[in-house]
């Protein structure tokens, strides 16, 4: 893991266990943040992309202001076609992931990003007097 200035980094295998541990990540950073439990994108990148074949990986990158909690996922490619938001229905088995971080988010940004393609979500905090810092 790397940390900066408001910004950490961690690589991860692309095996579906470590979707769990990039959520543990993610909590552990925004702890006592109650957006913590919506800090996921990577498990779309291990089941849908290159990311999840035997030399895959994944990073994400957590960036948190005092405005903004900024969440990325890159993945490695191999889909061909960038992620996109989708609606489905709530019986839907599959594609439902990024339509439901959409939801969430105030806003969801899509980008090439070295064959793969970068997901970001981006949060924004509470800021109102009295407020909860995230």
């Amino acid at each position: 893991m790397r940390e900066q200035a408001g910004e950490s980094r961690i690589r991860c295998l692309g095996l579906i266990e470590e979707a769990s541990r990039a959520r543990r990540w993610a909590r552990d950073i925004l702890r006592d943040c109650p957006m913590a439990e919506n800090a996921e994108l990577s498990t779309n990148a291990v089941l849908y992309t290159a990311s999840g074949l035997e030399a895959g990986s994944f990073h994400l990158a957590l960036a948190v202001s005092a405005q903004v909690i900024a969440l990325s996922v890159t993945d490695d490619g191999g889909t061909g076609t960038a992620p996109k938001v989708e609606h489905r229905d709530q019986e839907a088995e599959h594609g439902r992931g990024l339509g439901m971080v959409s939801a969430l988010a105030h806003r969801v940004v899509v980008h090439d990003s070295h064959g793969g393609y970068t997901v970001t979500a981006e949060l924004f905090t509470d800021t109102r007097p009295g407020g909860h810092p995230c």
